[in-house]
């Protein structure tokens, strides 16, 4: 692997851990695809920092726990200010 892409895949664990983020506030952040964010999370990484990838795993976990309700809160937000008819 090469050494930017493995300093990217700490970079973006660090990050979704600190911040708690989502892959797609992540992806923003780093300016890479959500694509790349996954495959750096969920291939590179085990193979580099197995303790890392536990606490980055339970990030996703709970985030995939709690889309829906986010989901909910957008939707909420957009008939608010009346952008869905």
């Amino acid at each position: 692997m090469k050494a930017y892409i493995e300093e990217r895949v700490y970079d973006v664990a660090y990050y979704l851990i600190e911040k708690e983020a989502t892959i797609r506030d992540t992806a923003k952040r780093f300016g890479v695809s959500k694509s790349t964010v996954h495959k750096d999370l969920r291939e590179r990484l085990p193979k580099l920092d197995r303790a890392l990838y536990g606490k980055v795993d339970e990030v996703l976990n709970n985030n995939l726990a709690e889309r829906h309700i986010r989901g909910g809160m957008a939707l909420r937000k957009k008939f608010k200010e009346g952008e869905v008819d």
